[in-house]
């Protein structure tokens, strides 16, 4: 089978193999580590691996990359990259900044290498209103997501301006949505990620980060659920919370760049350490700056 191929070559070649949690079923299977990218990303710097195969998109093997500059890191899925990430470039927030010298520079780690490199500190989408609020600048810039950019002015009295950018899964998202799936589940708890839009965040039970809806879909009474994020959420919470029913908010849900990973391809990466994901040092240095800055808040 596949799947005892990739063990198999993941214990002679030392690797670790990471999981972003809206990755297909079978490859979570194979997965040492499930979680979203900053949590992954970390968790493999403390494991003793020579090797990183990563099951996501760029942005995340690069911030792997920038975390464990001595390991060798791997995207499993060629070419699988995340379209708000590229709704940015380093010589776009250039000229953002230059518009707004006085604002810091907050960017989200769904962001490129390079973008965090030219940022003051990054975010997730779990404790970006704890680094707003850290900041003493009272402007900020926000890249590249406006929805998260909007959520976190809700609880600050700073200016946040935000860049144009969105997430093309959770940005579909409407509030008919929402409606429909209530009246389908009226006991469902109604959770949602905060890259969604504000009118459908405002009908949510809660705004979560994927981790945070894991820990939710534990921790609550509640034994129903619409969940509003990328469908591959749905496979995790499943298999975590046996006893309890989960829905996805919209079937349609799903991001086409995180289903290029498949078994085969974890597999190939293991055989042919390819293809590498390396990050320029002066670029790598500068960014790890932006995400260790974020870690001291």
């Amino acid at each position: 089978m596949l799947a005892d191929d990739i063990l198999r070559l993941k214990e002679e070649k030392n690797a670790v193999i990471l999981a972003h949690n809206y990755q297909p079923g079978d490859v979570q299977d194979v997965a040492d580590l499930r979680g979203d990218s900053l949590e992954l990303s970390r968790a493999a710097a403390r494991e003793e691996a020579d090797l990183i195969v990563f099951c996501g998109v760029d942005f995340m093997a690069e911030t792997a990359a920038i975390l464990s500059p001595e390991k060798r890191v791997i995207l499993s899925g060629a070419g699988a990259c995340c379209p708000m990430a590229q709704m940015i470039t380093g010589r776009e927030l250039r000229g953002f900044k230059a518009e707004h010298p006085a604002a810091a520079v907050v960017c989200y780690v769904n962001s490129s290498a390079e973008v965090k490199a030219e940022s003051d500190i990054c975010c997730t989408s779990a404790n970006g209103i704890e680094v707003v609020a850290s900041l003493s600048e009272e402007t900020v810039l926000f890249v590249p997501d406006r929805n998260l950019g909007r959520y976190v002015a809700r609880f600050t009295d700073k200016k946040i301006i935000p860049w144009d950018g969105y997430c093309y899964v959770h940005d579909r998202y409407t509030t008919d949505d929402v409606l429909r799936a209530k009246s389908l589940h009226p006991e469902a708890e109604v959770l949602v990620h905060p890259e969604c839009r504000p009118e459908v965040i405002d009908l949510a039970d809660g705004v979560y980060s994927t981790s945070g809806m894991a820990r939710r879909a534990l921790e609550s009474p509640a034994r129903e659920f619409i969940i509003g994020t990328e469908v591959g959420m749905n496979y995790r919470l499943k298999k975590d919370n046996p006893g309890k029913e989960f829905y996805p908010l919209s079937e349609g849900a799903i991001c086409v760049d995180m289903k290029k990973t498949t078994l085969e391809k974890v597999l190939s990466a293991l055989v042919t350490l390819e293809p590498r994901v390396v990050v320029p040092k002066e670029i790598a240095d500068r960014a790890r700056g932006a995400i260790e800055r974020m870690l001291e808040v």
